[in-house]
């Protein structure tokens, strides 16, 4: 509680602060990911350098030439415009850049979600509109995604879950931390519950273009007049420095949604929507997508031998997408507790299940350079012979 002094009425008024829902994962990974030997806890691919991105010397020099003024605050024309091609019936006015695509799900959130809502959200996902939606205090129903169909949710249990009432039901496509791609039959069932209740679709879809095997994963655009789309650079493209993410709906939702906008970052980074518009460029999208599956197909071997070596102590679904192995483990050790003592004893940071609500699991990056992924193995194998040994603190 704070005491405000409000100038208008001339008197003390009081502000209850705000409750948040701990969002665990980036909490704990702001804290110690830089402070580690072995970061095994990031979903991306290792990173471009910005040489690799420009690519000569002209790009080079103008980008060094370039004033460093505010920008447009929904992203530049040349920006949203190279955005927009990727999404069928598209306009600029449909599109609207932010800062990281978790900019763009708490934006589309923001808008949309009002106390007493109910949401259906799929579990396991990245939990930030989940935390959000527990916040400020909406009824969440989890549309759970199965081990035994592949990381699919059960068609059924939509069509039970998402009713008139329904405002929104959000889905991760790609999944993280699976990696699981929505198959045709979930596609479907979704697209209908969707437009029969009414509801909201809201689709993060930063993993697509980091398909290990298969096809590019289609949007969810196009398909239900009520549709949010958010992505982002930092996955599929290895720039997440760069914090550029985009929103895509219809164009007056967009435009109620920059009210929002008004109240937090104001605009994106110059520098970033330059150097955006070059990773956008469908010859340069087209090889950094190319690097990433690469990167993908030579190290998720590593981590698939590494997991067989062990026996039944290891199980997994191997992931279509995503620099991630979803693990589930036979240890008589929760998932928070064996991730805190890889951190603080071998230097090593993997995400344990415990982040999205499932004990049992840990989610394990493969998108470091292939040495260094082997290293940062090597570590977690010293603790599990010790944990097979009995050894405890």
């Amino acid at each position: 509680m704070r005491n405000l002094f409000h100038p208008g009425l001339h008197v003390p008024y009081t502000v209850r602060a705000l409750k948040i829902e701990l969002f665990d994962m980036e909490r704990w990974q702001s804290k110690f990911e830089r402070l580690v030997d072995y970061e095994l806890s990031e979903s991306g691919v290792h990173a471009l350098q910005l040489r690799e991105l420009l690519g000569s010397d002209k790009a080079a020099e103008e980008l060094l030439n370039m004033p460093l003024g505010y920008p447009q605050a929904d992203g530049t024309p040349a920006l949203r415009s190279k955005i927009a091609r990727m999404y069928k019936g598209t306009t600029p006015e449909h599109i609207f850049v932010t800062n990281g695509s978790s900019e763009a799900n708490f934006l589309a959130a923001w808008n949309l979600f009002e106390k007493g809502d109910e949401v259906v959200i799929m579990v396991p996902n990245y939990m930030q509109t989940w935390g959000l939606a527990k916040t400020w205090g909406l009824k969440v129903k989890p549309l759970k995604l199965r081990e035994d169909l592949g990381w699919q949710f059960d068609p059924e249990d939509i069509k039970r879950l998402v009713t008139k009432k329904t405002k929104a039901i959000q889905v991760c496509n790609p999944d993280n931390p699976t990696g699981a791609v929505m198959a045709k039959a979930q596609r479907k069932a979704l697209i209908d519950a969707a437009k029969d209740s009414g509801a909201w679709l809201l689709s993060d879809e930063v993993y697509q273009g980091a398909e290990r095997v298969g096809p590019q994963t289609e949007s969810l655009w196009g398909y239900h007049s009520k549709t949010l789309i958010t992505n982002g650079l930092s996955k599929a493209y290895g720039l997440a420095g760069l914090r550029t993410g985009w929103l895509v709906g219809p164009p007056k939702k967009i435009e109620d949604i920059k009210q929002h906008h008004d109240y937090l970052t104001l605009t994106p980074a110059k520098l970033s929507d330059h150097l955006a518009q070059i990773a956008l460029e469908p010859k340069k999208q087209e090889w950094i997508f190319a690097r990433t599956r690469s990167i993908l197909q030579k190290n998720y071997p590593v981590v698939r031998d590494w997991l067989d070596d062990h026996g039944s102590m290891f199980s997994h679904v191997p992931p279509t997408a995503g620099a991630i192995c979803y693990v589930k483990y036979n240890l008589k050790i929760n998932s928070w507790k064996l991730a805190e003592r890889l951190r603080t004893e071998k230097s090593v940071m993997i995400v344990p299940g415990d982040h999205f609500g499932m004990d049992g699991y840990m989610r394990i990056g493969t998108g470091p350079p292939k040495d260094y992924l082997l290293a940062g193995l090597n570590r977690v194998d010293e603790l599990l012979r010790e944990l097979k040994a009995g050894k405890r603190k």
